[in-house]
């Protein structure tokens, strides 16, 4: 932190209580962080890519408060259905029959794409365990819960809501009936209860199955993050972070499995200790966050669909990954984000400014200094932001604030310009003018070509010959190419 005046105490809101809460690490001078991560059985639309831009600015934010971070983002390559409530095929082994390829090509192909698009938006690398490597540890975790949480049926073992304190109490949607998105399978006892372990159907095979004391399956859906969180950040941790979906099922089944654990394994359980989901043993972490929806009107946003928006889609039209980002941050992350062509447009605008604003200190040293006036309101306006459950909007203001500050020694403004772009993480020292000029797949000419008929317009309109600046300008025009004659930015031109 350049200014440690402006330190402002971290409050995040914790989805279990419903209210901002203290950042109060389990580990001093630690933050512990688990993230759900994808289903690699497809590509991931922007909207799922969210989650993963707000939490990695957590996680930067955290560090930014001078925590040593451990952040923890599974992979599923295993267990996840159609349905996110234990219906239908199981989503790894469908697509692999559908590509004829085996589920674990499937799996290691999409996991690199996501790692790839995780790059693209300047996200942090995290650790990515595999479900399919932590099965052995699931099972044992099945056979901990089996007696006092479980029953079997035919097609797998099931726990049982009933046997926890408050099941859904982080949804807050349980009625007597049990959670409404879910269908009652014959045989459950309540319309809530989930698999522990799919047994494999009788004459069949599946690609993804192993031997269990309740027959050859998989393990299910929910399984994986508990085994996965306990084992690699131990219970309690401090934040587990989701897209606001995983609240409704994923989640509270997540916190049903942890509280069957804390009582197999630590007698504090369903209020044995009197404090039921009180205690962060028992729900798992201290923090549980969501960040809400990413909507798009258009209806592309479904992997149903079969063609949806992706990363890649976004370049593919011109835009920078990183405009997506700055699209993100602009909007709080429990506030629903609508998307646009026109708002990413505008996000990119914005981006062009910052970088052209950075890019006149790209030969200076960075020159930290313990305070300096000039910056001390933008300093503090960020920090309070960050610190105030993530307000990224306001953050951005303050950058903005930042970079026009005139006058100032530039080594110090470097300095002051990074430590915020550390939080927000726009790369903006990393960026040029041509980073940004990303080329349409539908474009129609070379940027090498643009700039040759720009040099010969200017030429033209130099020697007054406008017919011949206005034939080349139409001209570029009938290839997608909008010249920004007076454009503020500088930029000259744009490809449509």
């Amino acid at each position: 932190m350049i200014n440690d005046t402006t330190y402002h105490e971290l409050r995040l809101f914790n989805s279990l209580t419903r209210q901002l809460e203290p950042f109060q690490p389990v580990h001093p001078g630690e933050a512990r962080v688990y993230s759900c991560g994808p289903t690699v059985y497809n590509y991931q639309h922007i909207g799922n890519m969210r989650a993963y831009v707000f939490a990695d600015t957590l996680g930067r934010t955290l560090e930014y408060k001078g925590y040593k971070l451990t952040h923890v983002v599974n992979i599923t390559d295993v267990g996840h259905l159609t349905s996110d409530a234990d219906e239908g095929e199981d989503k790894m082994e469908k697509m692999a029959a559908l590509q004829g390829k085996s589920a674990w090509d499937i799996a290691a192909f999409y996991q690199a794409d996501f790692e790839n698009d995780l790059a693209r938006l300047n996200i942090q690398p995290k650790q990515h365990p595999k479900a399919t490597d932590y099965v052995p540890a699931m099972i044992e975790w099945g056979k901990g819960m089996a007696d006092a949480h479980c029953y079997e049926l035919d097609s797998g073992l099931y726990f049982d809501i009933s046997t926890v304190e408050d099941y859904g109490r982080l949804a807050r949607a349980v009625t007597e009936e049990g959670e409404g998105r879910i269908e009652k399978l014959e045989g459950k006892r309540n319309a809530g209860d989930f698999a522990i372990w799919r047994k494999t159907p009788a004459g069949e095979t599946r690609q993804m199955e192993w031997d269990s004391p309740w027959g050859k399956g998989a393990p299910g859906w929910h399984l994986e993050c508990s085994v996965m969180g306990e084992e690699l950040l131990g219970f309690p941790f401090d934040i587990h972070t989701g897209g606001i979906d995983h609240r409704e099922i994923h989640h509270p089944n997540e916190i049903a499995q942890n509280q069957a654990f804390a009582q197999a394994n630590h007698g504090a359980c369903c209020g044995m200790d009197g404090g039921g989901l009180t205690n962060a043993t028992n729900s798992g972490a201290n923090i549980w966050m969501h960040n809400n929806f990413l909507v798009e009107r258009s209806g592309k946003m479904s992997k149903s669909s079969g063609e949806f928006l992706r990363l890649q889609l976004l370049v593919d039209k011109g835009f920078h990954p990183l405009a997506y980002r700055l699209m993100c941050l602009q909007a709080h992350y429990r506030s629903e984000l609508e998307f646009s062509w026109e708002g990413l447009e505008a996000a990119l605008t914005r981006l062009k400014r910052m970088v052209m604003a950075t890019t006149r200190m790209a030969d200076v040293d960075p020159n930290p200094v313990a305070e300096h006036p000039k910056f001390a309101s933008p300093l503090s306006k960020f920090d309070e932001a960050m610190a105030d459950d993530l307000n990224t909007p306001i953050a951005l203001t303050a950058l903005e604030d930042a970079l026009a500050v005139k006058k100032v020694d530039a080594g110090i403004k470097r300095a002051v310009i990074e430590s915020m772009d550390a939080v927000l993480g726009l790369n903006l020292f990393g960026l040029t003018r041509e980073d940004l000029r990303i080329r349409p797949v539908s474009a129609e000419i070379s940027e090498a070509e643009i700039e040759d008929a720009l040099a010969r317009r200017k030429a033209a309109r130099a020697d007054k010959d406008f017919a011949t600046s206005d034939a080349i300008r139409d001209e570029l025009a009938a290839k997608g190419v909008d010249v920004m004659d007076g454009d503020p930015l500088g930029w000259e031109w744009k490809l449509s």
